[in-house]
């Protein structure tokens, strides 16, 4: 359990969800009888590639995750481009759910360490400590200064 939990926090979990769920709808939307289509297009063809591109965007979120940018930028973009193209996106379902899922993919940040909050003018002077040797007080040496943070591990630089 923990392990799952590791998994689906270390990457764009919902975002990758969304965008299968609404790459799926589109998909399946086409193959519903004629009495609930609204166009059929050419056989259906650009509903079906739209939503088998946008599942493997979803996944490549969830495998990839420093490709989530480009990720949820193409999602958000085939998920409007359904709406014209798609049965209105799957009757809107599809295109919310890859508006939805796109956005997330794009904001989401990979976990970094919390720091504790430098406050300046803090002072970083430790208690006088005793020698061994002669037992008298001595005051240990300041402290060094704060080190800058440590880079994100983003590979496109973006700092939390």
């Amino acid at each position: 359990m923990r392990q799952w939990r590791r998994w689906r926090r270390s990457r764009p979990f919902w975002g990758g969800l969304f965008a299968i769920l609404a790459g799926a709808w589109i998909c399946v939307l086409p193959l519903a009888p004629l009495k609930i289509m609204l166009q059929q297009g050419v056989a259906g063809i650009p509903s079906f590639l739209m939503g088998i591109v946008m599942i493997v965007l979803g996944l490549t979120a969830w495998f990839s995750p420093p490709q989530r940018t480009l990720a949820g930028v193409l999602t958000t973009l085939i998920a409007t481009a359904a709406l014209v193209l798609s049965n209105l996106g799957g009757f809107l379902i599809g295109t919310l759910l890859g508006i939805l899922g796109g956005g997330l993919m794009f904001a989401w940040q990979p976990y970094a360490t919390r720091q504790a909050p430098h406050t300046p003018g803090a002072s970083h002077a430790q208690p006088a400590q005793r020698t061994p040797h002669t037992g008298a007080a001595e005051s240990a040496a300041p402290a060094p200064a704060p080190r800058p943070p440590t880079p994100h591990p983003d590979p496109q630089g973006a700092q939390p």
